[in-house]
């Protein structure tokens, strides 16, 4: 595809992270020939059926400059959501960064909770119980893997 703008304005290193079952963070880096007055606006689209929404909680550098946003309430979708960083310049255009990204991929989960060690003496052994992680988007068990490592002292 052809982009409008000057080449090496666009954003670089765009990442986003699901945590606490309902909040994203996404980051960026303004792109390094971007003039110094460009700022950044993130839009971003759930789902084909959802309307595309710009960010409502940017995160700014020391000089102002979006480099971030904070999202509250996101569910994760079966399909991918898009995104989309332009920017703006009085100086020169600016090209658009834009990514497909499959939420439940960079859902970072919860650690397991209400983790219980019972342990009998006579027979040697211990039972230890726990509840999985929260996600999001899916309530099936086979999804995870634990491992458990017993240090003795």
């Amino acid at each position: 595809p052809v982009f409008s703008g000057m080449n090496g304005s666009a954003i670089e290193n765009f990442s986003c992270v699901i945590h606490n079952i309902s909040f994203m963070n996404c980051t960026w880096q303004a792109g390094r020939d971007a003039p110094e007055d460009t700022q950044y606006f993130l839009y971003w689209q759930n789902s084909r059926d959802d309307d595309v929404m710009e960010c409502e909680f940017y995160i700014k550098d020391e000089n102002g400059r979006n480099t971030g946003c904070r999202f509250h309430n996101v569910s994760i979708e079966i399909e991918k959501a898009y995104f989309l960083v332009n920017g703006s310049s009085k100086d020169s255009l600016i090209q658009f960064y834009d990514e497909y990204i499959q939420l439940y991929t960079i859902e970072k989960l919860m650690s397991p909770s209400n983790i219980t060690v019972n342990c009998d003496e006579i027979k040697n052994d211990c039972i230890i119980q726990w509840q999985r992680p929260q996600i999001s988007h899916s309530n099936i068990d086979n999804c995870f893997r634990y491992e458990i490592n017993i240090n003795y002292k």
